[in-house]
């Protein structure tokens, strides 16, 4: 009787730390959701700042918010900047964006060698998006 109780209690602590292990690549690919969703973001603003430069003189003034510092600039030396930062982020995306697909693939394979079932899974691709867009409240550049 006590070495089947014994066996129970190590099967039962595997059974834990196999649903910690699993909860936590979870995070993990929860958190490569949201951080998408924030540059997919960021993408956005810097999109949407563009399309405004472009439509004014190339000698106007604006502004531009550098390490929390408001500098004056032209828009002629300010859109390329705005223009590289957009490209930038769009290539992080791609790289998060890989990085989850090879998660996705490694919980799927995780779940089939362990058995784990998919019921207590919340909605990964929804949940987080509403306190981004409170987050990014500065687009960094003025006209």
């Amino acid at each position: 009787f006590i070495i089947t109780n014994m066996a129970n209690q190590q099967q039962a602590q595997k059974a834990a730390e196999l649903q910690a292990q699993y909860q936590q690549m979870q995070q993990g690919l929860q958190q490569t959701y949201q951080k998408i969703a924030e540059l997919e973001a960021e993408v956005h603003e810097h999109t949407v700042v563009a399309d405004a430069l472009k439509k004014v003189e190339g000698t106007r003034k604006c502004f531009r918010k550098i390490g929390g510092v408001l500098v004056e600039r032209t828009v002629q030396e300010v859109l390329p900047a705005i223009e590289q930062n957009k490209k930038q982020i769009e290539q992080v995306i791609k790289s998060l964006t890989s990085q989850l697909e090879k998660k996705s693939k490694e919980i799927q394979g995780f779940r089939t060698k362990y058995g784990i079932s998919n019921a207590g899974d919340k909605g990964s691709s929804s949940s987080g998006e509403g306190e981004n867009s409170s987050k990014n409240t500065s687009s960094g550049v003025l006209v």
